[in-house]
């Protein structure tokens, strides 16, 4: 036991377990925790000008990381701001402590300034979320809430600090953490069943979800799709490299409109998910996007998903790291020589067939490479192209990212990161938060123009803390992909080609002003060649650079 105040104790605890940044926004709320870090010299402090950017550094680096990200936010108005991000992190299932100030809990009733209950608020977005009321409870609090972040399934917490738990002393047992071990193996009765469904199978398919490359799976879900000859495709809004791009069972992502899923699955008889969600849609449809018949195998580690939608013949809670090895062994045990041939057959097919589309993919994109303003496949392909191995992709393209998962390489499961939420302006403080976490591998952020004008406070930060993220943006002019919903409905905007409150020109925006106004290094491309050639300086040059591109604007 020892006497100290809630600020220093606060800080104490995030050191217990582990935590090396914080990514922040002060206000007056959290002054104390201000005052501490003045004289505390473990701790990495990043300012962001606005919470959503704080949330969105947050999001990236749990993710890329796999620890615990810290996000100090400031009072009502600042977990506001951050709900946004917030609720990407909540969809990615991201790691994050996220704290606010509050005032003193005497003032409260008097409902001051930026004051209002703050555990209501952000508890649809967390996985628990709670008021610290006796400075003697904040090392249980602390420990509780990490510890729930990290037990699998994954996610946000929220933790509301007032004023006076910070300031005030105590005597403290600051106790210790604990985790919860990760690797849940799926009931051996479900693999087992699973098992004599793959074996069976005459045209499976797999869906690869986040939790594969979060569990580090990646190996194992290969072994699995080679033993059964099985297409693999991400998850229809993959935020985490799944499956190795570059295998040639890969087929990217699904699209994510009914019809074009129905398509796909009706060519299939069993479907084995892991920790793919099945199906977060955009927009309503007459058309069933799973074809009835169709066997599905789910293998979650949230057993909310499981069944969630569609039901399934097999679902067993799971993580995939831990079960994956036990389900190919199963299934290999229970496959027939004629079933192994057959696999084999499927293996040798899928494949020819993944690198005829792949090539074909590219030779459009080619033919493409010439054209002004600049065709958004051209440049994902020529992106793809001069990348190194090791180079990390923040995707935030939105309409423009056709192509991306099978021309870009993304390997192995810190290799790419994408909007999994859907809520935009994510992609630049996201990517800032994954070259903190990952400083020794290049960074490249592919972001939208509409995207980057809700965080392009960002920035700053990369300028502030000389962050080497080169920043490339994608520029139509236009909130695009609802241009293209919107067309796609037939209605009257598209009979008079008019599209209200989705243009962004007169006047347009000029990126490279804009990032040269916060300290970033910024150049303008009118040609893939361009392009191309400025991102290659920018990724020997270490510092941070945007490159604005200007894109066809074509939708239709």
């Amino acid at each position: 036991m020892t006497v100290m105040s809630g600020k220093r104790a606060f800080l104490e605890l995030l050191k217990q377990e582990g935590v090396e940044v914080l990514f922040g926004n002060p206000g007056t709320t959290e002054l104390p925790l201000m005052d501490a870090l003045a004289v505390d010299n473990d701790l990495r402090y990043v300012l962001g000008l606005q919470e959503a950017v704080v949330m969105g550094m947050a999001d990236g680096y749990a993710q890329a990381s796999g620890k615990l990200a810290v996000a100090n936010l400031h009072v009502t108005p600042g977990l506001g701001n951050a709900m946004g991000m917030l609720y990407d992190a909540q969809k990615a299932g991201s790691p994050i402590l996220v704290t606010a100030g509050q005032h003193d809990q005497d003032f409260n009733q008097t409902e001051p300034i930026l004051y209002a209950d703050l555990p209501p608020i952000a508890r649809p977005l967390v996985k628990w979320s709670v008021e610290v009321h006796r400075l003697q409870d904040l090392p249980l609090l602390v420990h509780r809430a990490v510890k729930t972040a990290l037990a699998p399934p994954t996610g946000p917490v929220f933790l509301s600090l007032p004023g006076d738990i910070l300031k005030n002393e105590a005597d403290l047992d600051l106790m210790a953490p604990t985790r919860i071990a990760p690797r849940v193996r799926g009931d051996r009765d479900a693999i087992a069943a699973a098992a004599q469904l793959l074996a069976e199978a005459k045209r499976p398919l797999i869906m690869a979800g986040d939790a594969v490359a979060q569990s580090r799976a990646l190996a194992e879900l290969v072994e699995l799709a080679e033993l059964i000859g099985a297409p693999v495709y991400a998850e229809l809004i993959p935020n985490t490299a799944s499956f190795p791009s570059s295998h040639p069972l890969f087929r990217g992502a699904m699209g994510r409109m009914q019809p074009a899923i129905r398509k796909i699955l009706d060519q299939y008889d069993v479907m084995l998910s892991v920790g793919a969600d099945l199906f977060a849609l955009s927009l309503p449809s007459d058309v069933a996007p799973v074809p009835p018949g169709l066997k599905i195998i789910h293998l979650d580690i949230d057993p909310w998903e499981l069944g969630k939608n569609y039901p399934a013949a097999v679902a067993m809670l799971g993580d995939p790291k831990g079960t994956l090895p036990e389900l190919s062994a199963a299934a290999r045990e229970r496959m027939s020589s004629g079933a192994r041939g057959d696999a084999r057959a499927r293996l040798t097919s899928a494949s020819a067939a993944t690198l005829a589309e792949l090539e074909a993919l590219k030779a459009k994109a080619r033919s493409l490479a010439g054209q002004t303003p600049v065709h958004p496949l051209a440049l994902i392909n020529a992106i793809g192209e001069m990348l190194p191995k090791d180079a990390v992709v923040i995707d935030e393209t939105v309409s423009s990212g056709g192509g991306l998962r099978q021309l870009v390489k993304s390997d192995d499961p810190q290799s790419f990161f994408g909007l999994r939420g859907g809520g935009i302006g994510w992609g630049l403080p996201a990517s800032i938060g994954v070259k903190i976490a990952l400083p020794d591998r290049p960074v490249i952020a592919l972001v939208g123009d509409g995207s980057a004008m809700y965080t392009c406070q960002a920035l700053w930060t990369a300028a502030r803390y000389k962050i080497g993220v080169v920043f490339v943006i994608f520029n139509n002019t236009s909130y695009r992909i609802l241009k293209q919903r919107l067309f796609a409905s037939r209605g009257y905007a598209a009979q008079v080609d008019t599209y209200v409150g989705m243009e962004l020109n007169n006047p347009a925006i000029d990126f490279v002003g804009l990032a040269r106004s916060l300290g970033i290094a910024a150049e303008r491309a009118k040609t893939v060649h361009d392009a191309t050639d400025l991102i290659g300086q920018g990724l020997k040059g270490g510092g941070p650079l945007l490159v604005e591109v200007e894109l066809d604007r074509e939708f239709k």
